[in-house]
């Protein structure tokens, strides 16, 4: 959900203006320059008696803690690592403190540490693995293969303004073997925390923060520019946080976060979970790509899109094959001004793009989240086919009220080949889309579009407030007649899972609720995006599209214990038929993934 901070640096992309720039940083200080130290300051979880380990990047050095950002420093303790700064990096940090501190302070719960950072949103350090005991059931054998669940953990307390989508990315992993669990949680090496790391402070913006309004997008802009110009750090390199989810295709995992390209992951055989690096498909893939690719099951493509809200084109398409080869790119230069657009859907032979018009005068002007939408634009989905090579067939169609940030699934319709199927929720105030996400209620759509006549028609499917849908990988871009989806409670707290009946016919009003399962969770008890894992993975018969399991991390608020719930995706109650205690709390993240033990051995 950060494709902006990939266009807030893209005037600073170029290779020419960064030549001189991208020489590699001295590591050691000139005898005559002034030596500054500090000592870093990690956010930790609270002491344990696993949580000490030696890092892959340093390992003659062993981390210690600082407790959450919510609490007093007695919960832990600084570490002894010492820096030296330079004296450009000493004149920035003095500045980022001023604007932080006087200009710019964090005056919204929805970006203050404080406030966002409290409770089970607080970072956790890495984990190494660590055997986890089953406490309730046995794990079905269908399960062997790993569960990866990506989501934001800032690896420094944040010095002023911090959103929910700012945290660098943390891969939490719980690989299951014939019945037995290891669970592991890993940093995603970005070039962002690779360099941050280093250095022993934060140097990147928060993006989702730092730039609400004109004085804080100037002053900040302002130091950004002399950071980069000082060589603190390239562009160039990326400055993504591969925080929002993660997939797999050409027979290779990917952490993904949409303002930068993916990073390779590695699994090894004792479940820990490495970064190979920035992959770019043999120079084919440039700045970004979307953190929700859709992959066909029967064909093995991934299809994808990179998105930039500054300038034309503002959308470009492209796939890979089942090889995870690129190609061309499709330029969509009818979607004619910036949009809020984060996910998209596929049917067997189409692409279909929704877009929300944005407004960023309003945004540097009157201030808030670099993501306002223009409330005087109409939403509109664009359709183009699937194996296009230009935009020259794209149909748009106006969709009044209709304001996605995910999809579900879409499908060609049985009855009629020139109609389309979408199904998506729909958000019910748009203007202020991730200010106030607690404020955000969401209903589910079920949309049609006649793409000879352009008419469109909608209706709900659920009312209830829900997010996260996911269904039957087996059953992307086909008819699905299941989805899965997570109740927030409110947003971002997910309070349960229920189960969706697509097909559920309407009363005379319309008022049918298509809800069939639903489990909510104890008091107390909050969760994330459910995954469904097929009993039966490789079948794509309609008998078995929900012959399988639901899987989620659920973290208990009152005792402070997080566990992996595997329940049943038939059951009218979705019961719990195996629970494995973690090790330690799990924070509330973003999307997960599922890589059986025959993707495995293939990655």
């Amino acid at each position: 959900m950060d494709a902006f901070s990939s266009s807030l640096f893209s005037k600073f992309q170029h290779p020419e203006l960064l030549q001189w720039v991208t020489k590699p940083r001295a590591t050691t200080m000139s005898p005559n320059a002034p030596i500054f130290t500090i000592s870093s300051v990690r956010i930790e979880e609270k002491p344990e008696k696993a949580t000490n380990f030696i890092t892959r990047q340093e390992p003659s050095k062993t981390e210690t803690q600082l407790g959450s950002v919510a609490s007093s420093s007695t919960e832990g303790t600084t570490t002894g690592r010492r820096f030296e700064l330079s004296i450009p990096a000493t004149i920035f940090n003095g500045l980022d403190d001023i604007i932080n501190n006087f200009i710019d302070p964090p005056r919204h719960p929805s970006i203050d540490p404080k406030h966002v950072l409290a409770d089970n949103f607080a970072p956790v350090d890495e984990l190494p693995p660590t055997d986890c005991p089953i406490i309730e059931g046995t794990l079905p054998p269908c399960l062997d293969g790993v569960y990866i669940r990506n989501g934001p953990n800032p690896q420094y307390q944040p010095r002023g303004p911090y959103h929910l989508f700012d945290g660098d990315g943390m891969l939490h992993s719980l690989r299951i073997s014939q019945g037995r669990a290891t669970f592991c949680s890993r940093y995603v090496h970005t070039y962002k925390y690779s360099i941050e790391r280093e250095a022993g402070f934060p140097i990147l913006p928060n993006i989702f923060a730092s730039f609400h309004g004109l004085m804080a997008t100037v002053t900040r802009g302002a130091v950004t520019a002399g950071k980069i110009l000082t060589g603190q750090f390239n562009p160039i390199n990326g400055i993504g946080l591969a925080n929002t989810s993660l997939a797999f295709f050409g027979n290779q995992l990917f952490a993904l976060g949409e303002s930068d390209l993916p990073y390779a992951i590695r699994l090894t055989p004792d479940g820990d979970v490495q970064t190979i690096g920035r992959w770019d498909s043999d120079k084919q893939l440039s700045m970004s790509m979307t953190a929700h690719p859709k992959i066909d099951a029967d064909t093995g493509e991934a299809f994808a899109f990179r998105y930039n809200p500054m300038r034309r084109p503002f959308v470009t398409y492209f796939r890979f094959d089942a090889n995870g080869s690129k190609h061309p790119d499709v330029p969509i230069f009818s979607m004619a001004q910036p949009s809020f657009l984060h996910d998209f859907a596929i049917t067997k032979k189409y692409v279909i793009f929704t877009g929300m018009e944005l407004n960023p005068i309003e945004m540097i002007v009157r201030g808030g989240c670099p993501v306002r939408l223009d409330p005087k634009k109409v939403p509109r989905i664009g359709v183009i086919p699937r194996y296009a090579q230009d935009e020259t067939e794209i149909r748009w169609f106006d969709v009044p009220g209709f304001n996605i940030i995910h999809t579900i699934n879409a499908w060609d319709d049985e009855e009629d080949e020139d109609t389309i199927v979408l199904i998506a929720p729909s958000i019910s105030s748009e203007e202020k889309i991730l200010d106030r996400i607690d404020l955000m209620h969401m209903t589910v759509e079920k949309m049609k579009m006649d793409l000879r006549t352009g008419a469109v028609s909608r209706y709900i499917l659920s009312a209830r407030n829900l997010d996260f849908g996911v269904l039957n990988p087996a059953f992307v871009g086909k008819k699905s007649r299941y989805a899965y989806m997570a109740v927030g409670d409110p947003m971002p707290k997910i309070s349960g899972v229920v189960k969706l009946d697509l097909d559920a016919t309407r009363d005379l009003e319309g008022r049918r609720d298509c809800v069939v399962s639903c489990r909510t969770y104890e008091p107390g008890c909050y969760g994330g995006e459910p995954f469904f894992v097929g009993r039966n993975p490789r079948s794509t018969e309609p008998a078995d599209e929900d012959d399988g399991y639901l899987v989620s991390y659920v973290h208990d608020e009152n005792t402070g214990e997080s566990r992996f719930l595997v329940m049943d995706a038939r059951s009218p109650t979705l019961e719990v038929v195996a629970t494995v205690k973690l090790p330690r709390r799990v924070p509330y993240g973003f999307h997960g993934l599922f890589v059986g033990e025959d993707d495995l051995r293939n990655l």
